[in-house]
């Protein structure tokens, strides 16, 4: 959605990506993190969005959705229900639909997790964006690797058996590749299934700058390890992001897989 970045200018709070937007596999951001200026006072959020939102995703004829936002820490639920209710009236107009939803940490908050876990999505994704020792560096003071985890853990906890779990990270911001493995292992071992990777690009002369281009066999080199971890998938490569297009229509093609196989045990024992 072209209005996204626009729009949100004016509302949000500590912003790493726009919405709270829909996309198709097709559009997601281009850079690492979006150049979006934080509002010290944000407006209250718009109650008729999640049914704005529902139904216009309902019309585009898409199959598989990302919806993310940006983070309101200035909210009580941490912008918790505006997920929940968006995932709920969309997969109520439209039951097949396959939705990603792009979350922040909500502080850290097991309701907040718990409520988005158990809304109706399929895949509950939140960023942890780069390797443990350079959290301070490049993300907001108030996120941090272990909290991040730790909703990935609790996501995966809550979630009904069947929903997948997803994070990515940027490359190029200074990491070493043993501290890129060791990241994916504390990853992996936290039971997520996807994971991503790209390459950090600056959005602006305020961002910080890029530490080094990766190479594509480096890329190629940290798909291979993720696999072999135990990852169900990994993109890896300079173009890729967190919503990725190949990716999605892969997750798609897995969750499918999955349903048909638990239908088809359940019908056996039957």
């Amino acid at each position: 959605m072209s209005s996204v970045i626009e729009r949100e200018r004016e509302r949000e709070g500590r912003c790493k990506c726009g919405g709270l937007a829909a996309s198709s596999p097709a559009t997601a951001p281009p850079d690492a993190f979006c150049n979006v200026k934080t509002s010290r006072a944000p407006p209250p959020p718009d109650p008729n969005e999640p049914t704005n939102v529902a139904e216009a995703i309902a019309s585009w004829g898409l199959d598989y959705v990302v919806i993310t936002s940006v983070d309101r820490d200035d909210l009580p639920d941490q912008g918790s229900n505006h997920f929940t209710e968006t995932v709920q009236k969309l997969k109520a107009l439209k039951p097949d639909i396959l939705i990603e939803a792009l979350v922040p940490d909500f502080r850290g908050s097991s309701i907040c997790v718990e409520k988005v876990a158990k809304s109706g999505l399929d895949v509950f994704a939140h960023n942890i964006e780069t390797v443990e020792e350079l959290q301070n560096m490049v993300r907001d003071h108030r996120a941090n690797f272990k909290q991040s985890i730790d909703v990935l853990k609790m996501a995966k906890e809550y979630a009904p058996a069947g929903t997948l779990t997803k994070t990515s990270i940027m490359l190029g911001c200074g990491e070493t590749p043993d501290q890129v493995i060791s990241t994916m292992e504390k990853v992996r071992a936290a039971g997520v299934d996807v994971m991503t990777f790209g390459q950090y690009m600056r959005p602006s002369k305020r961002h910080m700058p890029v530490s080094e281009y990766v190479t594509p066999e480096a890329f190629d080199k940290y798909r291979d390890l993720g696999v072999e971890m135990g990852f169900r998938y990994v993109a890896s490569g300079p173009m890729v992001r967190s919503s990725y297009k190949a990716g999605e229509y892969y997750i798609k093609s897995m969750i499918e897989s999955d349903r048909a196989m638990a239908s088809s045990t359940a019908s056996g024992r039957s």
